[in-house]
């Protein structure tokens, strides 16, 4: 494909040194003329972004006797040459990323020439000729077999059993895959809601292995408990390492005070996130995070953010625990028939939520006094 210098420099209007960045890839093109170029939204890990050019294409790596063409994409910095490129791997649907030394969870590449880049001894057609030899060591890409799809589907509708309560797991079809996978669930926080999650999952029957991570310091009086009943498959750690292999990963850890809402620990939350997410999605890049931690809405999203897992593996529960705690009250408490109908919150936590949010058209024998309580 022919370099267009001029559309690049057009492209480059807002770079501090937009001559030397075009030379500098001119160069790149005559070795790798395949790359594609464009400009596109770079999000950092402040949550920061700018447009930022970028370059995506393949190099070939020599691994074992065969030669493999490892998608790749570089993101140029408005202060190139002077600084680094950020480069990712861009693997496709059928691909699994290999973590090793120089790859992490999210693809992103680490190698001694970007460590140590200093322009102008260095340049990217350097950078990529050190990125071949590394790959040619530990290729860092893997090819995932054709019913890794079907086996998300399955995934998802383990997880619909667990929330349903089905303790029937064995009738899975993909419950020992390759006879040797175990139905291992993670639970991270050792709070009232991280206990009750632990010992529902653990009377259900619904998973082979338990793990509940307690990141509290010293013992709660809850794990302790835990411990005490030395349940079966049931393991309390404080070592993130355990939860590898999980199918599930459930997020309850909380750093919610009694005086505070929800809104006034959004910022100690996403931080204790930002040290918890990548870590637990590194040991299990298969699982469905299933976020519970509050404002859920927000952590969802962060978890999303922080874990680069496609969307269908990570899950809020919204207003499902506060639907089935309503529904609760109005059966077993005010004794109300609901006429056969799900009652729901609808809308975002917080703590006004059910006297906007509730619907009270669908319950039959309310009195005023209860719609007064339930307001």
């Amino acid at each position: 494909m022919e370099f267009d210098c001029e559309s690049l420099r057009r492209l480059l209007g807002k770079y501090k040194f937009r001559d030397l960045t075009v030379e500098e890839l001119k160069n790149v093109n005559i070795f790798f003329p395949h790359f594609r170029y464009s400009m596109d939204t770079y999000v950092f890990k402040d949550s920061s972004q700018k447009d930022l050019l970028n370059f995506t294409g393949t190099i070939p790596v020599m691994y074992q006797g065969n030669t493999y063409n490892i998608p790749i994409r570089f993101w140029i910095l408005d202060s190139h040459p002077f600084a680094p490129p950020i480069c990712f791997l861009k693997p496709t649907a059928n691909m699994g990323i290999s973590v090793g030394k120089h790859v992490d969870a999210q693809g992103r590449i680490y190698l001694p020439y970007l460590q140590n880049w200093s322009h102008p001894k260095s340049v990217i057609v350097g950078l990529i000729k050190e990125m071949i030899a590394k790959f040619q060591e530990e290729l860092p890409l893997y090819s995932l077999p054709s019913s890794d799809e079907a086996r998300q589907v399955d995934l998802l509708a383990y997880i619909a059993k667990i929330t349903e309560g089905v303790s029937d797991i064995n009738s899975k079809s993909w419950a020992n895959h390759e006879n040797k996978t175990v139905d291992k669930i993670t639970v991270v926080g050792g709070g009232e809601l991280g206990i009750a999650c632990t010992l529902a999952i653990s009377a259900k029957g619904i998973a082979d292995r338990l793990v509940l991570l307690d990141l509290s310091e010293g013992t709660k009086g809850g794990t302790m408990d835990l411990d005490i009943f030395n349940l079966p498959n049931v393991e309390i750690s404080k070592d993130l390492s355990a939860s590898a292999h999980s199918k599930v990963v459930i997020f309850t850890v909380n750093s919610l005070g009694s005086s505070q809402s929800y809104l006034d620990v959004v910022q100690s939350n996403v931080d204790m996130f930002r040290a918890l997410v990548p870590v637990l999605g590194h040991y299990s890049q298969h699982s469905v995070l299933l976020v519970a931690s509050q404002p859920v809405e927000i952590m969802t999203y962060v978890t999303w953010k922080l874990s680069a897992f496609p969307v269908n593996q990570v899950i809020g529960i919204g207003c499902n625990l506060d639907s089935q705690r309503l529904q609760y009250i109005i059966t077993n408490v005010l004794k109300a028939q609901t006429s056969g109908k799900e009652v729901w919150f609808i809308g975002e936590q917080g703590e006004d939520k059910g006297k906007n949010y509730i619907s009270i058209s669908c319950i039959d024998n309310l009195s005023q006094r209860d719609v007064v309580i339930l307001s």
